[in-house]
């Protein structure tokens, strides 16, 4: 086998002379090798010499092969696609039917490789909104809500409870408030609060989505179904979101106790990634906001409150009547109003301050009569205020509700039966008390008193 330095100077060789002789005279070896390397290279091999390769067992078996990833456009196991040609009269082992399916899937997929054309985005004209899976507080599971402008790579992350219209809606005016202005264009998923359903491949919009856009002069736009690779600007926000802020092995991340602790991590988690160089502008996203907000829409004064529920006024005691029942919310609300609304079991109550509408209190459903009271509204007694805490009931000897003149003390059974009147302080006969008390004028009377006369019946 010559070298590849070698077979250069054959040809070389050769194609200096148009002899074989003369050219393997030149090169120093048979004419017989000039001739193989120079047929060799007539039929177009990269590597002159090199074996042909033989024919395979499974070579009879490709076209069945290449018909079934036709068919199931390049999902299909090498496993299944074994068993089909098993059943043809195939005997060659598995490894070798999954190193053919291998290469026919690679070949369909460079066939219909989805090409992207880069994405020049137009300041204040799009923004766009996705969730992912927060951590669960307390047993709760929770919602990361993902906004992204598009222009200046700005991102707001917000915690959720649930992703029902008036919660995203919420979490909408609350993130456009932090951007300091309204896109043109506000990009999501066709998910219920947004599109109802698709007529001949149109989306028909949800008429909450529709008050909401007109409300903040801006176009709900949703992207083709199962094609989250149209708003990929959200997409990765929400898979860094995740990575920093939902406890894994990875990040070492402790779980939380709280909602709030959840909120402050986000709110630490979007300045940190607002204010470093972004990998692909070398530029703070915060930066560029201050140049793209001379762009943007100003945000309505008043929020989005027609999906938030039912307007209240908290009353002097920081309570909310809602459907016969009362709930508590934060004594700073006393006085204020707030919009409730029932989602499931559950009763929630949204203030709409100057930073947007924010959940102040979620309760579980009561009926009249009962309030719902949670004491982390209210702020600690002073020392030596009078605790009106309900207490559990305890095992004493004091009396118990509803036991006054029940028990009697009885002696014998049937006609027998006498009732042992008890004896006043001032002699009087009074009605009986239960001995097993030891009250005077029964049988467990103490020592050196006695009851009054016994009566028969």
């Amino acid at each position: 086998m010559k070298s590849a330095e070698e077979i250069m100077n054959i040809l070389e060789a050769y194609d200096l002379t148009g002899s074989l002789r003369d050219a393997a005279e030149l090169a120093g070896c048979s004419h017989h090798t000039v001739a193989r390397y120079v047929r060799e290279r007539e039929r177009g091999r990269a590597v002159p010499g090199s074996p042909a390769r033989r024919p395979g067992v499974i070579d009879e078996f490709l076209p069945k092969l290449e018909e079934l990833v036709e068919r199931s456009k390049g999902k299909i196991r090498a496993d299944k696609a074994h068993e089909h040609i098993a059943a043809m009269g195939y005997a060659g082992s598995g490894h070798t039917t999954r190193r053919a399916v291998a290469g026919l899937k690679q070949a369909y997929a460079a066939g219909r490789r989805r090409v992207h054309r880069p994405w020049v985005a137009e300041p204040g004209m799009w923004a766009q909104y996705d969730f992912g899976d927060g951590p669960q507080v307390a047993g709760v599971a929770t919602v990361l809500f993902c906004l992204w402008l598009a222009w200046s790579r700005f991102r707001v992350v917000l915690p959720l409870l649930d992703k029902t219209a008036p919660s995203v809606w919420a979490a909408v005016d609350v993130a456009l408030r932090c951007a300091g202005g309204v896109p043109t264009y506000l990009l999501t998923d066709n998910e219920k609060t947004v599109t109802v359903e698709h007529v001949a491949g149109i989306p028909v919009r949800n008429p909450g989505a529709v008050a909401f856009g007109r409300h903040y002069g801006l176009t709900v736009a949703t992207c083709v179904p199962y094609d989250p690779a149209s708003k990929g600007g959200s997409e990765s926000t929400v898979k860094i979101a995740k990575a920093d802020l939902v406890p894994a092995d990875a990040n070492l991340l402790e779980e939380y106790a709280s909602f709030a602790e959840l909120e402050a991590a986000c709110e630490r988690f979007c300045q940190l990634v607002n204010a470093r160089p972004h990998r692909i502008t070398r530029r703070a996203p915060a930066e560029m906001l201050a140049e793209e907000r001379s762009r943007l829409h100003p945000v309505p004064a008043a929020p989005f409150t027609a999906a938030l529920g039912v307007t209240r006024k908290a009353d002097a005691l920081s309570l909310v009547a809602f459907e016969g029942g009362q709930y508590s919310v934060p004594h700073q609300l006393a006085g204020q109003a707030v919009w409730v609304r029932r989602h499931g079991g559950q009763v929630v109550i949204t203030h709409a301050g100057p930073a947007g509408p924010v959940e102040v209190a979620r309760h579980l459903v009561t009926t009249p009569g009962s309030p719902r009271v949670d004491d982390a509204h209210y702020p600690p007694a002073p020392p030596g205020a009078l605790d009106r805490t309900p207490k559990p009931r305890t095992s004493g000897r004091g009396p118990v509700p509803g036991d006054r003149g029940r028990c009697r003390a009885v002696a014998g059974r049937g006609r027998g039966r006498r009732r042992v009147p008890s004896a006043g302080q001032d002699g009087r006969r009074g009605p009986a008390r239960c001995p097993a008390r030891g009250h005077r004028g029964g049988p467990g009377a103490g020592p050196g008193r006695r009851g009054g006369p016994v009566r028969r019946r």
